[in-house]
């Protein structure tokens, strides 16, 4: 009996307003909602996201470029954030023609240094390494936790909005409550 007291609080209650009953089957249907717009949209995010990355893995792939000149020192107007300079570099393709154009590199290598760099099917340089498997997992899950988040949002919102209409009409109720019954 307890337990289902537990359950349903305001069952019995004879305080309970009919408000009342209304915010706990609404907060009911938000949760559930909520918890079913989770359920089916991480596993999307998470597949779509593991996907991208597979692609990555498939189309990605090291190559040996080499400095067709001296890096320059320092700071310089072909600077990054990270401290590597731009500089043209040398490199063969996937066809086999040979391809030239910028990436960055640490400052200071001189002509004729291979450097290490990623290209893409078509022989065009890419910024970045493909993601591995393993890190590609942890992306792919907070991604998905995200969309989970971000598509339970307005669900959240909306049963906040209904919350709070409930509550206005509640103080609404009680001043016409008060109106009738208080000091005069």
């Amino acid at each position: 009996m307890s337990g289902k007291r537990h359950l349903w609080r305001w069952r019995s209650n004879p305080l309970r307003r009919r408000e009342d009953v209304l915010e706990a089957w609404m907060m009911l249907a938000v949760w559930a909602v909520v918890v079913l717009v989770g359920a089916v949209v991480a596993p999307l995010a998470f597949h779509a996201a593991e996907h991208r990355f597979a692609q990555q893995r498939a189309v990605r792939h090291p190559v040996r470029a080499v400095l067709t000149t001296d890096a320059p020192q320092g700071v310089t107007a072909r600077w990054s954030p990270d401290g590597r300079v731009r500089d043209t570099v040398r490199w063969v393709a996937p066809d086999g023609t040979s391809r030239t154009g910028d990436t960055l590199v640490d400052p200071g290598l001189p002509r004729g240094t291979t450097v290490h760099l990623w290209q893409d099917d078509r022989g065009r340089l890419v910024t970045t390494a493909p993601t591995d498997r393993a890190e590609g997992h942890v992306e792919a899950g907070l991604l998905a936790a995200g969309a989970a988040v971000a598509a339970a949002a307005p669900v959240l919102g909306a049963g906040a909005f209904a919350r709070a209409r409930l509550d206005r009409r509640r103080l609404a109720l009680w001043d016409r409550e008060w109106d009738l019954v208080g000091p005069r």
